[in-house]
């Protein structure tokens, strides 16, 4: 999940991270990104199948926008768990 330089949250899925988050810091990964750069990266999530991973996204671009939030803090927190 993608931060947009407009407070916006962008979601995809990507066989290769590294490089579509550099296709996106430079607009040709995404219409939506491309007008509102810089992008950050929020979250990410490895799953083992393309199908599972198509799944995620659906479930997640599902989501409202306080939603979304609250997914970003659950991971937060759980990242500073000792």
């Amino acid at each position: 999940m993608l931060r947009c330089a407009d407070g916006s949250l962008y979601t995809g899925i990507a066989k290769d991270l590294a490089r579509r988050l550099e296709r996106h810091r430079v607009g040709k990964a995404s219409k939506y990104t491309r007008s509102r750069l810089p992008v950050i990266l929020v979250w990410k999530r490895r799953l083992l199948t393309w199908s599972r991973a198509l799944r995620e996204e659906h479930r997640i671009k599902s989501l409202t926008r306080v939603q979304k939030e609250g997914l970003l803090a659950l991971a937060a927190r759980r990242r500073r768990r000792p």
